[in-house]
This record gives structure tokens, sequence and C-alpha cells, in this order.
């Protein structure tokens, strides 16, 4: 349900958020979980909720024990998880579904972890470590044997696994070996392991399946450590030898030192991924969902955005020059050419030391090569950013498969701070949607992973990362999700990685640190955990701020802070706000009024890592660029009001003087990542205007084409409505308004010499609105109301013979008098036309009483639709 907030000053909540935190859980003794649909991730002492759906988790409670769980299952008999401990030696632990433990030394026990285990469903605890043996205990609470070692046994192999779980199916465990991917079945009571053949999903990958998990249709679930990623086995009972259905499930958290539990009969949602709805309720419809990645009619993702396009947003420092900087592209229908960019190529001295000065390493040394099995890699590298940035140096490239996008890099040099344009607040902007946050394990740390959907449909794994070198010369890594976490005053070598694949992903990532090492030790990890609570998606339209939700850790509202700008020439005002949210996605719409852009932190609970975001409409820009022009004035104006008509409105006005001997203009995107919009449905533009001179308006398509009219501006402010027809190319050729890029409005000067040039430019829209209707003065004692029935607004016509005022006035058919909708106002001889806006009328009949100031009145009807 979308909620609806206005924007007010900023206060602090700490005391309130403390009260609530504080207030939030009610103990109860021992209370069993009996069967709920969450699975537990367990990491060294604390638990996790996971969604095995949508792969979100959420800390739930931590330090619960002084030693670490491990070889954690449910316990189909009471209820509760049970699971191993570390110390103290030979101890068993209970845990309630209030997170309270009970201790159970039983001296039987071998010494030393066991961090593979699950439990039966007649109550019997099955753990082990490495090699082939196992043990029992039974913790059947209304057994003769509750809380007693029954032994240990032998399994008829060894394998190199982390974790297994009982199938309530068959009653048989289940589990995959690291590097052969082998799924095995075992036999409980004899310890028969027979393997079923290698999962198919998980071919030639080598990661450690230390969670895994079951539903009550016996589909296996395995996680893995080092990504996250939760892979599906369709009813692992009914698999005939060799033959096993499985495919990527969810991408969840990494974890290292963990084990998973869940109820075996507990069912999972499942995506429909055929029907257009959100089956499973993560958020994700059909083939956006992972579950469907190569299943029905949905792709396998295959494809990235290239690097050319990435590396930066707007923000308060850089919107005019970045504004510019797609104007400049969108001018020259700038396309990047992966047919003749150039190739790299794998040289002797790869992944050697440079031998050169650590804060000056050749960024291109940095690039890996041959790591994800492209079939070549180009360079990228977007120059233009240097001039824009706190980059000192920027080297980028497209990994391909053919012409196809596998992944991109950048690299990217700072010399004071670290790069201050991150890619999951950039590519929002943009209009992508951020659909998952969690963190991903490199060499056992932990880094923040991304997956972002872009606008044309493609999804990206994306990672970010920093480095930097400490006093005695070695790396010192740093990933954070916000900016202003990162260490300052300092340079930095910063890493920016997306690919279609989060496999691929890892290996660059790896294959960087890598690279780093070459040169000197990576000495330290500083990493920040990520948001629970962030943005999907941010959008702005006429007034309005809509902010769709991802609520990882259940949170019950969110703050929000920061700063927006009501045009791109005004200052920044300071905003802040809390919005109640609820359940796993929600939507808040932030009532902000006409704007420019708002740049923000959203934050939900204390101490978590709090969300950044900035939104903006598509952006008006100066174009000063014509021969010996000078500007003396420049300035973006706010809207009186929202929109309220049926068009397409171009928000914020223009006033801009100056000299030229060229030109001197403005343009306004049609779209903030300047890409073109379909505006075809209309076929009029109308603005009003007033300045001196030749005003040529154009419009930039697409494909780099331009179509333009002139108008003869006037010194008075005058309405102008242009077809579609009205604009031509230079063969003369006539265009419609789809595939709108930018739209220009241009000075032009006349002769050799600078004319002075001005301009007020107001109330832009594309419609299909008639034309106003003419006044019929052959009876002067009639009015018109047109258009009749009124929607949004109406203009009511009459015809006075002498200058003077008026006074309107609206009634319902009953006579009440509707103060709120008095005009009154001055009228020139001849025809007046009074604009009536619809306001609060209910839809309806109403009467009108026009009076002039020499008692001359007029009256009618106007219907309300």
């Amino acid at each position: 349900m979308k909620k609806n907030y206005t924007i007010l000053p900023f206060y602090n909540f700490t005391f309130l958020l403390i009260l609530v935190l504080a207030c939030s859980k009610v103990l109860s003794q021992a209370e069993p979980f009996n069967c709920d649909y969450n699975a537990y991730l367990f990491q060294y002492n604390d638990i996790y909720a996971l969604d095995l759906a949508s792969g979100s988790s959420y800390l739930v409670a931590e330090d619960i024990t002084a030693g670490n769980i491990n070889g954690v299952g449910y316990n189909t008999t009471d209820g509760f998880l049970w699971g191993y401990l570390s110390t103290p030696s030979s101890t068993i632990v209970r845990i309630g579904k209030d997170y309270s433990i009970e201790q159970y030394t039983i001296p039987e026990l071998p010494t030393g972890n066991k961090y593979v285990g699950d439990i039966s469903a007649n109550g019997i605890y099955y753990f082990k470590a490495g090699g082939s043996s196992y043990y029992k205990v039974d913790i059947n609470p209304s057994s003769s044997t509750y809380l007693e070692f029954l032994g240990a046994f032998e399994l008829t192999q060894s394998m190199s696994i982390a974790d297994w779980a009982f199938n309530a199916a068959d009653n048989m465990l289940y589990t995959v070996e690291k590097g052969t991917n082998i799924l095995y079945r075992i036999d409980p009571d004899t310890g028969v392991v027979k393997a079923l053949g290698v999962v198919p999903i998980l071919q030639g990958l080598n990661y450690t399946f230390g969670a895994v998990y079951f539903d009550v249709d016996g589909n296996f679930y395995v996680s893995a450590n080092q990504t996250g990623s939760v892979y599906k086995i369709e009813q692992v009972q009914d698999i005939a030898l060799g033959v096993i259905q499985s495919n990527i499930f969810a991408f969840g958290p990494a974890a290292s030192s963990n084990d998973g539990a869940r109820c075996p009969t507990a069912p999972v949602p499942q995506e429909d991924c055929l029907n257009g709805v959100d089956d499973d309720g993560d958020g994700l419809i059909d083939c956006d969902d992972p579950s469907c990645s190569g299943v029905a009619t949905c792709p396998v993702i295959v494809t990235t955005s290239s690097a050319n396009k990435g590396g930066l947003e707007s923000n308060d420092r850089l919107a005019n020059l970045i504004s510019k900087r797609n104007y400049n592209r969108a001018k020259a229908n700038y396309v990047f050419d992966k047919k003749t960019a150039k190739k790299l190529v794998k040289s002797a001295l790869y992944g050697l030391n440079a031998k050169t000065d650590i804060f000056n390493i050749p960024l291109n040394s940095l690039v890996p090569l041959g790591i994800i099995g492209e079939t070549s890699t180009i360079e990228s590298s977007p120059s233009d950013l240097l001039d824009l940035t706190n980059a000192s140096d920027i080297y980028s490239v497209d990994y391909l498969n053919g012409m196809d996008n596998l992944g991109s890099l950048m690299v990217i040099k700072t010399d004071n701070q670290v790069y201050e344009h991150s890619k999951f607040i950039c590519d929002r902007f943009l209009g992508a949607q951020l659909l998952s946050v969690s963190n991903i394990q490199l060499r056992e740390k932990d880094f923040i992973k991304s997956i972002i959907k872009q606008p044309d449909g493609s999804q990206e794994f994306a990672l970010t990362f920093s480095a930097r070198v400490n006093n005695d010369g070695n790396f010192i890594i740093e990933s954070h999700w916000n900016i202003d976490a990162y260490t300052s005053n300092t340079s930095f070598y910063n890493f920016q990685i997306w690919s279609s694949s989060v496999d691929d992903l890892l290996l660059l990532a790896d294959e960087i640190l890598n690279l780093l090492e070459a040169n000197s030790e990576i000495s330290q990890y500083n990493g920040s955990t990520p948001p629970p609570v962030f943005v999907k998606s941010a959008s702005y339209k006429n007034g309005e701020v809509l902010l769709n939700i991802v609520n990882n850790n259940n949170s019950d509202h969110i703050n929000l802070e920061g700063g927006l700008k009501l045009t791109e020439t005004s200052d920044t005002e300071s905003l802040g706000v809390t919005a109640d949210i609820e359940g796993y996605l929600d939507a808040v719409a932030l009532k902000t009024g006409t704007l420019f852009d708002m740049g923000f932190r959203i934050s939900a609970g204390l101490g978590q890592t709090p969300d950044d975001l900035f939104v903006a409409d598509a952006p008006w820009g100066l174009d000063d660029s014509g021969v010996d022009t000078m500007v003396s004035n420049y300035e973006v104006l706010p809207a009186d009001g929202p929109y309220v008509g049926d068009g397409y409105p171009i928000e914020r006005n223009i006033k801009l003087t100056g000299t030229t001997k060229s030109y001197l203009g403005v343009y306004r995107a049609l779209n903030p990542r300047f890409s073109a919009v379909n505006l075809n449905e209309y076929a009029k533009m109308s603005f009003e205007a007033m300045g001196t001179g030749s005003l040529e308006v154009q419009l930039i398509k697409g494909d780099g084409t331009i179509f333009q009219t002139f108008i003869a501006l006037t010194t008075e402010m005058k309405g102008y409505t242009l077809l579609n027809a009205d604009f031509k190319n230079d063969a003369d050729e006539g265009t419609d308004f789809s595939n709108i890029k930018v739209i220009s409005f241009n000075l032009v000067a006349n002769n050799e010499y600078a004319e002075e040039r001005s301009l007020e430019l107001q109330n832009i829209d594309f419609h299909n609105r008639e034309a106003a209707q003419v006044f019929v003065d052959n009876n002067l004692n009639k009015s018109v109301v047109y258009p009749n029935p009124m929607i949004e607004r109406t203009s009511l016509y009459f015809y006075d013979e002498n200058a003077g005022s008026f006074d309107l006035d609206l009634y319902t058919l009953n006579g009440t008098l509707l103060g709120s909708h008095h005009l009154e106002g001055d009228s020139v001889e001849g025809q007046n036309e009074i604009i009536i806006e619809r306001k609060d009328l209910d839809p309806g009949l109403y009467l009108y009483k026009l009076k002039n100031s020499n008692e001359k009145t007029w009256s009618g009807r106007i219907l309300v639709r």
C-alpha cells in the first residue's frame, strides 16, 4: 500500500527509535518454532532469518552463546532448533523461538567441532565433521533414551561436505560435495552413500555449501557460502541416476562458519514464470525472479551494459556539467562502437609487479584478463568523465562474448578521497531497479554485492570497492555502501565491477585482488554491512517522489533526511520526514511539490547501514557555446503549481539574457539519462514566451536527427502552439513527436556582431487540446463556456463593450455560494477569457454568475465530470 507524506523539517528521532526497539520484543520461555516458513542461517553464534523465495535475510539474534553453533537442524518432535557447540566441549544446544538456549553436555560425545548436522523425523540428531565417521544423539523428548549418545557410525565413503539435511519425503539425508558438485543420498541407518550425479546448475563451480534446506515437496535448496546464491534441486527423492533438474533460485547472503536449518515439511513459495503475478511475494515478477532464469520463456541472463555509459549520476556540485556532457553526446548522437574499440591482449608481464611507484600503478595493469571465458576484452573508457568528477585517471573495459557484454570494469584513480559516484546510486537515478543487496565473500572477507535491473530489462551483478595505501606501503581494501564511510584525505584505486553472473563477479573481483598483491601486500580489509532497508526504485513526477521500499529486517518505519532543489539554479533546502512502512515490500509517496532534484539518506534501525539515493527530474541546461556568447542572467524557476492537464508537461520555467554573435539557448532533456521518450500520442506542443529576436525550437531525436521551427518573440508574454508538422529537418521533411531525446530553445543572432537577446519561457507541454474557441460577438449578452463539461479546467468567454472589471461566482444547484471559486479581475474592451479551475469541485452541475463594473451580468451552467 502506497503511503503519502509531506516533506517537513527533519527532527531527531533517536529517542523514539530506542523506545520502540526496547518495547518490540516480548520474551517467552522455551517457546518452540513449530515449523515456521523461515530458514535459519547460523553464523558463528549469530542467527539470521532467511526467506528462501527472495534470498532476503536479517539478523534476529546475536551472541546467543559463548561458543559457536554449527551442525544445526530442526527437531520435528519438539519444534526446537538443535545444534552442536564448539565451547564447552561435548555440548549440544536447544534454541527456542525467542532465541533462548539450553545447553546439554553429553560426556560420551567426541571432542572437536561438528559442522554437519540435521535431525530425522523421529528425533535422532545426526552430526559429523570431516571424514566418514558420524554420530547420533536421541533428542526426542518422548523417547526413553532422550539426550543419550547412541554411538559412532561409519559412512561407506568420505565426502567433502559442509552440511546435510533430511528430506521428509523419504527420511534420507542429502548433501552436495564441494568441488565435484555431486548430489549424494545417504541412508542414515546404514550409512550407505549413493552418488546421484553432478548437479547441472553447479557445473564448473567450486563453492562450499555450508547451509542446505528442504521444503515439503522434497525440493533441496543449497546455499553457496562465497556468493550467497541459493540453488534448487527439484524433488530429490524421485531422482533417477544422472537425471537432475536444477536451477538458480535466489540470491542470498554470503557466509562463513555457517550452517542452515529449516522445518522440512514447511512449503517454500514458488514463482509461476508465466502468469504476470508475484507468486512468491519477493517483489519480482516472472522473468525478473532469478528462479525463472532459463525456465519457461525466461532467458538465461547473458548481457550487461557497457562501462562507456557508466561512471556518474548528478549531484549538487556537478549537475550542470553532467547535463552538458550528456547534451553534447545527444547532439553528436554519440554511440560507443565495440567493433572499432581497442582490444586488450594479455602480455608476458601480466600479473607481475610493475615496479613503479605504488601510488601510480598503471590502471590497465589492474584489469583481469582471461578470467571469465570472454572471447575478447575491449577498452571502453569514458574519457569525458575526467573533467566532471574527482577522478584523476580512468580506465575501463568491457568483457565480450562475441558482441554481447559479459561484464564490465571501471578502474578509477582518485587523489584525495574515494570516487564520488557509486553504481548503485547512479543506476537507480537513471531508472534502474535495485533488486537485491547482500554480502559476498572474497577470501572470507565481506563485500557488498547488488543486483540491478536496467531499464532495457538486463540484469547485472555489481560490486564496488577501493584500495588505498597505508603508511607501510601496503594496501587496505575498503568496501562500503555509503561514500562517507570511506577513509578521507587519501588517494584510492577504485573498482566498479558488474557482470551477467554472480560467479563471474566473484572471479573478476578475486583476480583484481591478485593483481593488487602483485604490487604490494593487502594487509587489511574494512567493510560495512549492506543496508537492510533500501529503495528498490524511485521516480519523480508532477510534485511527488515515489519510493518503492524493500524491507529486509521488518522495520516499521524509515527516517529520511537530505536536501532538495526546486530548480537547477536554486539553493538546496534541507528536508526530513519519518514514514511508516510494513511488510517486505512497501511504497512511500513524498509530496515534495515541483522540484528538480533530491538527494537523501533513509535509515531504519539504530546502527544499521542506511541507503543513499539521488532522484531528479530531467534537467534543463544552458547552451552558451555559440560564437562570442556571454550570459548575463540564467535562471530556472519553479512552476506555479502541479500540472493538472492531460498532456506531457515539461516542468519549470526559464529566464535568460545575454549577448551572442550566433546563438544562445537552453535545452531540456526528456529523461534524466538523456534517453528518448515516445510522445507520438500528442500532436501539439504549447508554451508561453516573451523576449527579443527569433527563437529556434529544436527537437533532437534518439537517432541524432534534428527538426526545428522558428517563431518571432514579442515583448509581451504570448502563448504559442506548434504542430508536429511545423518541425522540419534540413531536407524540409516533417516529423512527429516520437523518439524525442532533447528539446532546445535557441535565441538566434541575425548579424555578425554581438546582439542582446532575452527569453522568458513557461508552461511547456505536449498535448491534444482543442484550440481556444473564438467568441461570436453578434450577441453581446451571451457568454460561452468551453470545454463544457469541464474535467480539470475550462474557459468562460464574454464580450465587454468597455474596459473595466468583473466578479465571477459559482453556485450549487440549490443556490449555495462556493466562496473558494470566486474570481475577480480586469476586463478589456472586446472579447475576454476567464479560466476556471476545477479545484475541489465534485462531479455535477453548477451555476455561474458574471457581473462587470457597468452592472451587466451573464449567467449559465457548467457541468463537471
